[in-house]
């Protein structure tokens, strides 16, 4: 009897440290973080357009399109494909991405497209693209929006992102909202 007292016991107790207090304690912390926790949104005009560390859905032809995504930009279901760089099926998916791609973009070579156009990441969240990635669809963008070319191309520029440590990079979201206000 003393064995299943204490048992419940422990279990009353770990309810109550991992289901309240410890999501407490978080969420406290999360008071002092930026926008006390709730992400780092992009708002146009008052309203929240997307989160600047979550990739979104960009296919029209007049908006730069981001990194593929294995999971169709659902934040809730990250994840990558799973499937190792010699699976068929792998292979064929990237074949029909780059194939789309030129089609946007004849104007290129299956060589001038940068991996991270066609493959996935990890997460499938991924909010960035390399600047080739950005710059390749430069021409694109611009004869969709009948914009000069090198003003979209200054406009990437601007946007690259070069940290102290790691590769350069472009927030597609950031690019996006950006080329909108452009006159």
């Amino acid at each position: 009897m003393k064995k299943i007292i204490s048992i419940v016991t422990f279990t009353i107790l770990t309810v109550i440290l991992f289901g309240a207090i410890y999501p407490l304690v978080i969420w406290g912390i999360a008071q002092f973080a930026p926008n006390q926790g709730k992400g780092e949104t992009i708002s146009v005009n008052g309203k929240v357009v997307g989160y600047q560390k979550i990739g979104q859905k960009f296919d029209k032809a007049n908006y730069f399109w981001g990194r593929p995504s294995a999971v169709d930009y659902n934040a809730a279901g990250s994840a990558g494909s799973n499937k190792g760089p010699s699976n068929k099926e792998y292979l064929d998916l990237v074949q029909k991405r780059i194939d789309t791609f030129l089609i946007a973009h004849p104007y290129l070579k299956k060589s001038d497209i940068p991996a991270d156009m066609v493959t996935a990441s990890g997460s499938g969240l991924d909010p960035n693209i390399s600047p080739q990635g950005a710059l390749i669809q430069v021409k694109r963008v611009a004869t969709v929006r009948n914009l000069p070319i090198e003003k979209v191309k200054a406009l990437v520029e601007s946007k690259i992102y070069n940290p102290t440590i790691g590769p350069s990079t472009v927030n597609v979201l950031e690019l996006n909202v950006a080329l909108d206000e452009l006159k």
